[in-house]
């Protein structure tokens, strides 16, 4: 049989392996849409990038404001966002607040990602 024989095809199972195992539910769907979201965002990128390479991967909120040439108010804002995700840890530490990154929450999602 010619590949112009077998077409069009009509059993996408019987030549395809399915991209997923299972169709993703509804509550895998939001979690999954709100930590991509958290992440969507080119400075929190950053962010994330700053903090894990920083010395013993924590920062102090004070080194965090002129890497990415933004006010206060607005870094405060996305490292919010990333701890309320889950991403982050914040520990108040005087005046100063120190982030680190929480242990597998990248490989948490990116597990979920390659489950797609």
């Amino acid at each position: 049989m010619t590949l112009t024989e077998s077409l069009p095809i009509t059993d996408l199972n019987a030549c395809c392996t399915p991209i997923t195992r299972e169709p993703m539910d509804a509550d895998s769907a939001e979690k999954l849409a709100r930590s991509l979201k958290a992440l969507a965002d080119p400075a929190r990128l950053r962010l994330l990038s700053i903090v894990a390479s920083h010395e013993d991967a924590e920062a102090c909120v004070c080194d965090l404001t002129e890497p990415l040439g933004l006010s206060q108010p607005t870094v405060s804002h996305h490292l919010k966002v990333l701890v309320d995700a889950g991403y982050l840890h914040r520990e108040k530490r005087g005046t100063w607040a120190y982030y680190s990154l929480t242990p597998n929450s990248l490989a948490s999602v990116s597990g979920l990602i390659s489950e797609l």
